[in-house]
């Protein structure tokens, strides 16, 4: 079965610019303060829960995922770029990496604590957003958690040519709105816990946003 456009655009971009990406990119340490304070009540949250692993959809080179282990949390690694992975499967060889999709991932129902989609989702196209939050929705355990982090604007489509250092790329950028990911999360069947957005530091050009959503089901810890 053929991919969509729209995913063999992510995949050959991301494979042509997966050296310089590792080279450009922050690290977890290098966020910004509350970006770090809610990964780590994320972590700390599913962790807690013990339901099961965490998925990071769009890992890249895998830092994420490695971070997250490194905050006790059982978590595996999958992205749309083969070169990502070998990325990520050179730097972190104690953890598992796969190629796939978030919006088909090789993942049982209700097999996950928790999925980390940390700035992987703004490349997906506001019409498929529901296929892949459905799938978020499948495999996440009653009671598992979601963080979801990324670039938001007033609905701007960005079609780049060239990123990373000048490397050609053909991806598109989907700019929502915070209230339009909130919607379609809710309307995908997860419940909204918690919103935190960050204006452009000075010298930046976008506004970013994470949300942490849980599945219905299990009650949570107290």
């Amino acid at each position: 079965m053929t991919d969509p456009s729209y995913l063999s655009a992510i995949r050959e971009s991301y494979d042509t610019v997966a050296a310089a990406y590792v080279q450009l990119v922050k690290t977890p340490a290098e966020l910004d303060p509350l970006s770090r304070a809610m990964l780590a009540a994320f972590a700390e949250t599913v962790r807690a829960a013990g339901l099961g692993p965490v998925a990071d959809l769009g890992c890249g080179p895998g830092r994420f995922t490695a971070h997250l282990a490194e905050l006790g949390v059982p978590a595996f690694g999958i992205d749309l770029s083969p070169r990502m992975v070998e990325q990520a499967r050179r730097a972190y060889p104690g953890l598992t990496f796969a190629v796939g999709s978030m919006t088909a991932p090789v993942i049982e129902d209700d097999e996950l604590g928790g999925i980390l989609a940390f700035y992987s989702t703004h490349h997906t196209p506001p019409d498929q957003l529901p296929v892949v939050f459905a799938q978020f929705h499948r495999t996440l355990a009653p009671g598992g958690l979601l963080m979801l982090a990324g670039h938001v604007g007033d609905g701007q489509l960005l079609r780049p040519i060239e990123a990373y250092g000048g490397h050609p790329v053909s991806y598109e950028s989907h700019l929502l709105t915070p209230d339009r990911i909130a919607g379609l999360l809710e309307e995908a069947g997860l419940t909204l816990t918690a919103r935190l957005v960050l204006e452009p530091a000075e010298g930046a050009k976008r506004t970013h946003a994470t949300f942490l959503a849980r599945k219905p089901g299990r009650p949570s810890p107290s």
